[in-house]
């Protein structure tokens, strides 16, 4: 299998769903925490590792940790979803570190559009052309990630129309992006933005997709996935992740699997429709009409997944991973996060009983995979 890591950003707030920020006691007092330019979400990272159990556990504990200090805090949570939800809570930056330059650029250029919490999810791949390969197949699919995970249909208050309003809101940067054709596009293009001043540094490419290492654009070690919202549930999560898993083995050993080679779109139509795929997954997610990077064919986001799925979890079962695979079903049966909401909004439920609600289930459910999976791995 291929190693693993995940980015999680998360908002800390009260179990009536009012979003409070905390950062600079979190980051402080926990180790593995960091802050965000707007005190009201923290990240953490975990390690990369390769089989999943460990990687459950990964992602489980760190929240128990937090959730025990915002206890000794007070009457305080995690807060599940990836827009600042309620009225007055997204019209205002909470700064967590008003002397960082950098935040004031990003306050200044962007405001509370960037306050949203996500995953990044990390895999993987030594080899620099191997790797900007993955990259061009999962920039083109990335839609489909969108679409399983997207939970953020409230923004300040309403309910916006969108499944994923934070990357229907999220200023993609910059604002275009090409399919990178080797390492060598990738170095010449990264410097190219740095000099024009589009990017104020190697981490300011905010896409769906990005390669990553610890010297970027230069070293690379890694795909990093960043179009997906906040998934709650880390089997959900564990599930968008197999799928991507699976797609980047085959990547690994066909080398004709190229957007650049199989499409009949040139790169240029390729990176549009591309574009619009994203922007119509953020509104509808599952239910989105997409165009098949292959021929430009119009195709619904679920069944685009439904035939991805059927096709991986052959490759996923010989590597050892189908059972984390198969959550994806329940996804495309039940609906993803977001439509979950919009169905209870819809039932005439209001915007603070369905938070409520949803942050209580996040919490029950972190307890039950913590009994479940980390303390068996510890015995």
């Amino acid at each position: 299998m291929l190693s693993k890591g995940f980015e999680i950003e998360v908002y800390t707030g009260t179990p009536q769903g009012d979003i409070v920020g905390l950062s600079d006691q979190i980051v402080a007092a926990l180790d593995g925490f960091v802050r965000e330019p707007d005190s009201r979400n923290v990240e953490y990272t975990t390690p990369p590792c390769f089989r999943y159990e460990r990687s459950l556990c990964d992602l489980v504990t760190p929240r128990l940790k937090l959730r025990q200090f915002l206890k000794s805090k007070g009457d305080y949570t995690l807060i599940p979803g990836s827009t600042l939800p309620l009225k007055g809570q997204g019209d205002r930056f909470w700064r967590s570190d008003p002397a960082n330059p950098y935040h004031d650029y990003i306050e200044n250029t962007y405001g509370t559009k960037v306050v949203t919490a996500s995953v990044h999810i990390n895999v993987g791949i030594s080899d620099p052309e191997i790797l900007m390969r993955a990259c061009r197949l999962v920039r083109v699919e990335a839609p489909l990630y969108l679409a399983l995970s997207a939970a953020s249909p409230m923004f300040n208050g309403e309910m916006t129309g969108y499944h994923s309003t934070r990357w229907g809101l999220f200023p993609k940067t910059p604002a275009h992006v090409p399919l990178f054709e080797s390492h060598g596009h990738y170095i010449r293009w990264t410097e190219e933005q740095i000099e024009k001043g589009t990017m104020q540094n190697v981490r300011h490419l905010w896409s769906s997709v990005r390669p990553n290492g610890d010297r970027r654009p230069y070293n690379l070690n890694r795909l990093e996935l960043r179009i997906c919202d906040l998934v709650s549930d880390p089997i959900a999560l564990l599930a968008i992740t197999a799928l991507l898993e699976a797609r980047l083995h085959q990547v690994i050993e066909d080398p004709s699997l190229d957007p650049l080679h199989l499409s009949q779109l040139s790169a240029e139509d390729l990176v549009e429709i591309t574009d619009e795929n994203e922007a119509a997954a953020s509104r509808s997610s599952l239910d989105a009409e997409l165009r098949h990077w292959k021929d430009g064919q119009t195709i619904l986001a679920r069944d685009w997944i439904e035939r991805l799925y059927a096709e991986m979890f052959g490759i996923a079962k010989k590597q050892g991973f189908s059972c984390f695979l198969l959550p994806v079903k329940k996804i495309l049966r039940e609906g993803n996060e977001a439509q979950r909401w919009i169905k209870l909004s819809e039932q005439g439920s209001d915007n603070r009983e369905i938070l409520m609600r949803s942050i209580e289930a996040m919490q029950v459910r972190e307890g039950e995979l913590e009994g479940q999976i980390c303390r068996s791995l510890v015995a």
